[in-house]
């Protein structure tokens, strides 16, 4: 079995319709996708309607986190879609993503970028706005190559020139807010320290503590003694370590299935999981 727990779509900040990602995904080889678009459930219905023969969606979402100042996403797998608190958060964030990105165009236009707001908005479509968006429009403008390029300090990284805060979870909130959903939390790429700073592993402890399922341990943002180290602390910890692609589509040069989730891994997700349950494809089944 071939398992991608982190993937993205036009709900959020992916170029792949819900229904082409699913499409996608099966003609790469994978068994088993996530759709875990930026702190919506918005693509969840097409790519279920789509689902092509022998292919599993698990339904899941990636909550913006901050805790200590330090940006942080966590990986919600299998919640129930309509649990209220958690809808109530989500909308909470989601709602600050358009005030950010004016922010962040007007720091960038301070910054002699002639980037314009108009622009961001047609790269989004009818997606989540988020920075991906934001980085896009530098790599159309060619003050950048790539996406990946504007997550540094000079431009939208972490802390950077043109970096903008936005209303985001306590990952400690969002962990009890997943778990009370029924769902599954796991550390989205914890150690992809090119973006910005990140948390401690005394952070991460605690979280375990308070009921972190896993952390994503095979991300195209880890290098071999980060994953060394990763793999070590989950062990320590009793975490499970998962392994994705966080597919963009055309906006990262990762392809799916890149990076994959051990099948042992995924049955303990199934079966932690109580809010939803994964999705198959005509004449598929579900696999436990």
């Amino acid at each position: 079995m071939r398992i991608d727990l982190h993937t993205h779509s036009t709900a959020s900040d992916g170029t792949d319709t819900p229904a082409e990602l699913v499409a996608n995904a099966a003609a790469a080889g994978l068994d088993v996708v996530a759709l875990t678009d930026h702190d919506t459930v918005g693509g969840h219905q097409q790519a279920i309607d789509a689902l092509p023969e022998g292919l599993t969606l698990v339904t899941g979402a990636e909550l913006s986190c901050r805790v200590d100042g330090v940006g942080m996403h966590l990986l919600a797998y299998l919640f129930d879609p309509a649990d209220a608190e958690l809808e109530r958060a989500r909308e909470l964030v989601r709602d600050d993503r358009v005030p950010r990105a004016r922010e962040m165009v007007r720091k960038l236009r301070a910054l002699d970028v002639p980037i314009t707001w108009e622009q961001v908005a047609r790269i989004a479509g009818d997606g989540s706005v988020g920075r991906p968006h934001v980085a896009a429009a530098l790599v159309e403008l060619g003050v950048v190559p790539t996406v990946s390029d504007a997550f540094t300090p000079d431009w939208l990284g972490n802390g950077g020139r043109a970096y903008a805060e936005k209303h985001e979870f306590d990952p400690f909130e969002a962990v009890g807010l997943v778990k009370a959903a029924g769902g599954v939390a796991v550390f989205a790429h914890p150690g992809a320290v090119k973006r910005g700073a990140v948390v401690p592993e005394s952070t991460i402890a605690a979280l375990a503590e308070a009921g972190l399922d896993g952390i994503e341990v095979d991300h195209m943002d880890h290098d071999e003694p980060t994953r060394a180290r990763l793999r070590g602390l989950a062990r320590e910890l009793g975490l499970l370590t998962t392994g994705s692609s966080d597919y963009h589509g055309s906006r990262k040069t990762v392809e799916l299935g890149a990076y994959t989730t051990d099948p042992e891994i995924y049955g303990e997700i199934t079966r932690r999981a109580t809010g939803a349950f994964p999705v198959p494809g005509a004449g598929g089944a579900v696999r436990r």
